[in-house]
């Protein structure tokens, strides 16, 4: 019974056509992607976590390859606006106790053969401080940790939506 079930559950599967996002995004980036990120002076420290985001979501989302910027097929180029931080929630007494974090991502994707294509990305989370508090460094740098992933993630959906259109004959 167990097998029959399994055997359905494959046929279902690839009857439908299902493809997977990342087989999607691979073929518009390819398997050997580079990166890069511009240093912004006012916050240079939260570019590191940004760029670690990055080629973690590389390997992780596209299943492709880090390799340098000259054997890479497509370079990723990533801008970080500052992060903004808005209070969300107060207390009885009018003291924020949560705030989001909203980062965007200015994206330029170069694949050799194609003309430069910029996506725009952006990410929230949503974090609590103590009343009255103010936001410790630890906090902030989580915060723009996971605003930046999901951020990442906003320009892999963007990568793979472009990757089907393509594969239908849609531009």
């Amino acid at each position: 019974m167990r097998n029959i079930l399994i055997i359905l559950i494959m046929l279902l599967l690839t009857g439908c056509g299902y493809t997977p996002s990342a087989k999607h995004s691979r073929a518009v980036v390819g398997e050997k992607i580079s990166t890069s990120i511009v240093i912004s002076m006012v916050d240079p420290e939260n570019t590191v976590i940004i760029k670690d985001g990055v080629d973690a979501a590389v390997i992780e989302v596209f299943h492709a390859s880090l390799v340098s910027k000259v054997e890479s097929t497509t370079h990723l180029t990533l801008t970080l606006s500052n992060p903004s931080y808005a209070p969300i929630q107060y207390d009885a007494d009018g003291f924020v106790v949560s705030y989001r974090t909203t980062i965007n991502l200015g994206i330029t994707r170069s694949t050799q053969g194609e003309d430069s294509k910029n996506y725009n990305a952006r990410g929230t989370y949503d974090f609590s401080i103590r009343a009255n508090a103010i936001i410790s460094d630890k906090q902030r740098f989580d915060a723009i940790k996971f605003s930046a992933s999901k951020a990442i993630k906003s320009f892999v959906a963007q990568v793979s939506a472009e990757g089907a259109r393509t594969k239908r004959g849609e531009t």
